[in-house]
């Protein structure tokens, strides 16, 4: 174990645990992040992302990590929040033997930690991991997607989206609404469906023309270049690709009256948050919107019935009213009202929050 300089990094924000961890044999290189515990155990999926270097992906895990947290305190999960990510293209550097020794490490955090899908791993992957670890869910045997909780983070999306619409535009009807979504993986695929059978005219991209392809074919959605999506003049913008796709240099850009979309972390600081309120455009906070994965998993975990994680599901959208109104009535961003909310309900004493943790542990 080598100690790792994390808690002067920018996006540091009081993590308890970061460890990294490195198998040679198998040419694992990964981070893990737990960010808070104090609700409960951390989950959060593991990612795997051609990052550009040890610095991209640090940065990753702990943005996403605290994301978590806020997502479950939102959704009123007994849950804390922490994220892994594994750095290689999924496409070309994954193997049996590389799950493994995730698995491995995973398992010597003794539960802090649950993992889960995410970007660039698959139930199959979950189900490889679980040799190695207790703790992973997104694996159900028998079950329509097998545990994969894409379906309901696209599912909340709808729902969120939907409570956007009637609070910016005045309707709960999506027919003829043009909606702009960005990325067409099993998340944004998913909610493009559900659009489409709302009637809700579609404009996809992705950086992957096959997933284009499909939505066009299959959905009968018209197909835009992946660096213009974001500045259509469209109802809706949504993000479901990677975070910071709200940032200096797109921002002035939208157009949209709404942004809804799946994707974690999408503004790139907390100032655009604010410069998209200052703009009149309603933004609804990803990891309130994008909160149906992860009740998914807490309901695998035995919280409950399908009948019962659906309606859970279906409060996204009451929270999501709830911040609309408060933002409106007191003149501020949605997004810093659903933080203040959030951190009102995890927050503890500096007495209870454990000093943080950082490691390095190669095998």
């Amino acid at each position: 174990m080598t100690s790792m300089n994390v808690s002067s990094h920018p996006e540091f924000d009081g993590h308890e645990q970061v460890v990294m961890c490195e198998d040679r044999a198998s040419g694992l290189r990964a981070i893990i992040a737990v960010h808070n515990t104090s609700r409960g155990p951390a989950l959060g999926g593991c990612r795997m992302w051609p990052y550009l270097n040890e610095e991209a992906a640090l940065r990753d895990a702990l943005r996403l990590s605290r994301g978590m947290t806020y997502k479950s305190a939102l959704a009123d999960l007994p849950l804390g929040g922490g994220k892994a990510v594994i750095m290689g293209d999924p496409r070309r550097d994954k193997s049996r033997e590389l799950l493994l020794a995730m698995g491995d490490c995973i398992e010597k955090l003794g539960g802090t930690y649950i993992t889960a899908e995410d970007s660039g791993t698959s139930v199959a992957d979950m189900e490889v991991i679980g040799e190695r670890t207790r703790f992973v869910s997104g694996v159900v045997k028998g079950a329509e997607h097998g545990g994969d909780p894409s379906p309901s983070t696209a599912y909340g999306t709808f729902i969120g989206l939907k409570a956007a619409v009637k609070h910016r535009l005045h309707s709960d009807d999506l027919r003829g609404l043009r909606v702009a979504v960005q990325g067409m993986g099993n998340v944004g695929f998913h909610l493009a469906r559900l659009l489409r059978d709302a009637g809700a005219e579609l404009f996809v991209a992705d950086i992957h023309p096959e997933l284009v392809e499909r939505a066009v074919l299959e959905l009968g959605a018209t197909a835009v270049a992946p660096g213009i999506i974001h500045a259509l003049d469209v109802d809706v913008f949504s993000p479901c690709a990677m975070g910071g796709v709200i940032n200096d240099q797109s921002i002035d850009d939208i157009s949209a009256a709404v942004i809804a979309g799946a994707a974690n972390n999408q503004l790139a600081s907390r100032d655009h948050g604010l410069r998209l309120h200052e703009r009149n455009i309603l933004y609804a906070p990803d990891y309130v919107l994008n909160a149906g994965g992860i009740i998914d998993i807490a309901y695998q975990q035995g919280a409950g019935d399908q009948q019962a994680m659906r309606a859970h599901i279906d409060g996204i959208a009451n929270t999501l009213t709830e911040i609309f109104q408060r933002a409106g009535a007191e003149n501020r961003s949605t997004h810093a009202v659903a933080d203040e909310l959030a951190e009102s309900r995890f927050q503890q004493s500096a007495s209870q929050v454990m000093p943080v943790t950082a490691a390095r542990a190669v095998s």
